[in-house]
Parts: structure tokens; sequence; C-alpha cells
């Protein structure tokens, strides 16, 4: 069938298996909320909260359902938390956090990962002390005066308010999320979120320029793309021109 059709079909093998690694990822995400509270969104504000981050990520309907109906069943797969926190190129700084049903399979993957792009893995809290775990919310519409007032007025604890040419951004500690998502939903109906989410910011930055470190660090993404069990990373990295 020729060159042609092998490229394209390659190419639609990567799609579909980083589709399903997606679909997978964000669907233990809601199973695991859903487990550890009442499996109802209304209810349960963390599980409201992977509902809406599974949606944003394109993960259709009937697979949240299904991961929701899975936690209703009462028996199922018990899940742990695991970060893993180590160096790069540079000495970056990356901290990798995974869901697993399999301690020892997850700890084998990642440090294999970790070890074939030229990383060190580290001692829990190696790195996340040079990290900021935050909540950060994203919109336009507003300025950065009246969402900080009504931010104020409701007792939240805010680190900052930033406002550009379109979009005002919101930070503050990661548990006072739930807080101030309420506050801005209700101080401005019908506010859409372009970002809405907790993260771990660096509080400095590492810049790669070394090309042979640079190939390493997207290398270890691309590896961390497909590890099913990790669900999120975060770094320092800053790539040179």
């Amino acid at each position: 069938m020729g060159r042609a059709h092998e490229v394209r079909a390659a190419s639609m093998a990567k799609t579909a298996a980083i589709k399903s690694k997606n679909n997978a990822k964000y669907a233990t995400a809601v199973y695991v909320a859903a487990k550890s509270g009442v499996p109802d969104p209304d209810l349960n504000q963390t599980l409201k909260k992977e509902i809406e981050k599974a949606k944003k990520n394109n993960v259709p309907v009937d697979v949240i359902k299904r991961a929701i109906e899975k936690a209703k069943g009462g028996a199922g797969e018990a899940y742990n938390f695991i970060r893993y926190e180590g160096f790069g190129p540079n000495n970056c700084m990356v901290i990798v956090d995974c869901l697993t049903d399999n301690v020892n399979r997850t700890y084998t993957t990642v440090k294999t990962a970790f070890g074939r792009c030229g990383f060190k893995l580290g001692v829990s809290g190696c790195v996340a002390h040079m990290f900021d775990n935050l909540a950060i919310f994203t919109f336009k519409g507003y300025g950065d005066e009246e969402v900080l007032d009504a931010l104020i007025m409701a007792d939240c604890d805010v680190n900052d308010v930033e406002k550009d040419e379109e979009y005002v951004t919101v930070y503050a500690p990661q548990t006072e999320y739930s807080k101030i998502k309420t506050a801005l939903q209700e101080s401005f109906p019908g506010i859409e979120f372009e970002e809405d989410e907790t993260t771990w910011i660096p509080q400095t930055y590492t810049e790669l320029t070394d090309e042979n470190d640079i190939r390493k660090y997207e290398r270890f993404q691309e590896m961390m793309d497909e590890i099913e069990d990790v669900q999120d990373v975060y770094d320092n990295v800053k790539k040179g021109e």
C-alpha cells in the first residue's frame, strides 16, 4: 500500500494510544474520587472537580459514567497515590504524581524512565519544597481589583491577582481551591474559567540550552506520557532559545 499508508497508520495508532492513555488517566482519577467519598458530584466536591477536568480534556461522558458506576459497585481496585521526585539535566527538578493499583510496577516503570533519560530519582521531599502548591484560576471579562475585592469579601486567602491585556489570574493556596471557586461563581454569575486547577509552581527555574540536555528532557516527557499510572508531571525547566 506504500509508505504514505504506513505513515498514516502509524500516526493513527499513536493518536489512538494517546487518546486511550488520556481516557484511562482521567477515568482512574474519577474512580478514586468517587470511591473515596459519595459517588455523587453534587455531594462530593473532589469528584466534581475530577469530572470537570476530564471533560476539559475531551474524555467521553460514557467513560466518566463507567468510572463512577464502577466505584458504586463496592469491590474494585485499591489505588494508591504516589509521588516521585528527582533531578534531570543541569540539575533541573521534576515531580511525578501517580495513581496506581500496583506500587511495585509503577516504581519500576518510573525508575526505568528516569534512568534511560539520564534523570536521577531522589528521596521523598527532595524537590517538593522548591515548588509552591497553588490553586490557579484564569478567566476574562473582569478587572483585577473587583476580583480581589470579591475574594476578600468572601474571606478567601489569596496569594496574588494578576491582570494582563485580556485575562485575570488568581493564585492562592491549594487548600482554598473550593472556597475561591465558589466565591468567584457567586460574585460573577456566568464566569467561564480558561484555567481551573491546583498545580505545583516552581520557585526558581532552570534553563536548558545544551541540545543533548534538551533531548533528554523531551525524551523524559515522552516516556512519562506513555506510563498509564502517571497522572501529572511538574518541572522547573525553561528551555533556551
